[in-house]
């Protein structure tokens, strides 16, 4: 009898997935520890029936061809893949090797399989899409800050993914008579001028789109919309949990931990191309309630009850 290519793989020998993160070590140590957990969850143990090889790019996209060429030198079975960013990478540099992705925005539109139903190709894992997320996010600035006008966005031009929020989050707000005004930052160096808005062009509040570049520098980031004194929301609660002020998005580690799925799914025989695409099924709204107070914001009752938590 003929057994699959995953699962004869399985059978002979023990499979080695590598993990690319295109963020730092110490930034997403918490979101690895979830991939792990949710391997054991599937019965797997690193160094006896699972070899895993992360690599992290330090949040310079600029490393991440290279850090797939030396996870294909080494011969992996198969490669997770953290964020936009790291997911076109594996995709370009992979070989045919089979790629799990999480923690990307829009795969379709940025070519990374044919359709979520059915991927093709050799990618397949999980996404953030979702409908309306950019619209939920102005209406949380709107209902946190009264009276909006005017919302800024920093966004990295370096993610490609980055273009599909802008344009998702301009039409959302032109339905709300809200004004966008954007602002770029690739890098650490970039960040500080990201919060730099002119007096008459000072926006009522910031959206901060998700990225592993954005994300690792996190802290400084909150640091700097404390001293511009502006209101800010976030994808993730790693942003909250530092002082900023509200995030509405996926439960990351939930998130990454989900990856288990797919590995355990292609070392037995699947094949990416059959596998969906995930979307999201946790939310969490959570709310920085000190800082809504040195920013003069009071709170409703209402968003209170439906954040899912609220720092005191």
């Amino acid at each position: 009898m003929l057994l699959a290519p995953g699962l004869a793989l399985a059978q002979s020998k023990v499979p080695r997935v590598g993990y690319l993160f295109s963020f730092t070590r110490l930034e997403g140590e918490h979101l690895w520890t979830a991939c792990r957990q949710g391997l054991r969850d599937y019965g797997y143990v690193e160094g006896k029936n699972i070899l895993l090889e992360p690599r992290w790019a330090e949040g310079r996209h600029e490393d991440l061809p290279s850090l797939v060429a030396d996870l294909v030198r080494s011969k992996v079975d198969l490669i997770v893949a953290a964020a936009t960013p790291a997911s076109l990478a594996a995709k370009a540099g992979a070989d045919g090797i089979p790629v799990v992705m999480v923690a990307v925005g829009d795969p379709v539109k940025v070519g990374l399989v044919a359709s979520l139903r059915s991927p093709g190709g050799n990618v397949t894992g999980l996404t953030l899409l979702t409908q309306d997320l950019a619209g939920k996010r102005l209406q949380l600035v709107r209902d946190l800050v009264g009276g909006v006008k005017t919302v800024g966005v920093l966004l990295n031009p370096a993610n490609r993914v980055h273009e599909v929020f802008l344009d998702e989050t301009t039409a959302a707000a032109a339905a709300l008579g809200i004004r966008l005004s954007s602002r770029t930052a690739r890098n650490a160096g970039e960040i500080g001028r990201g919060f730099e808005f002119a007096a008459d062009q000072r926006p009522d509040a910031v959206i901060v789109f998700d990225d592993p570049v954005l994300w690792s520098f996190r802290r400084d980031i909150v640091v700097l919309a404390a001293r511009a004194k502006l209101p800010v929301v976030y994808g993730y609660a790693e942003f909250v949990d530092e002082g900023g002020l509200a995030s509405l998005g996926p439960d990351r580690p939930d998130h990454y931990r989900r990856t288990a799925r797919y590995v355990d799914s292609i070392l037995k025989g699947a094949r990416p191309a059959d596998l969906p695409v995930e979307q999201p099924t946790k939310f969490e709204l959570v709310i920085n309630a000190s800082t809504a107070r040195t920013l003069g914001i009071t709170l409703s009752p209402t968003l209170l009850l439906r954040a899912d938590r609220v720092i005191p």
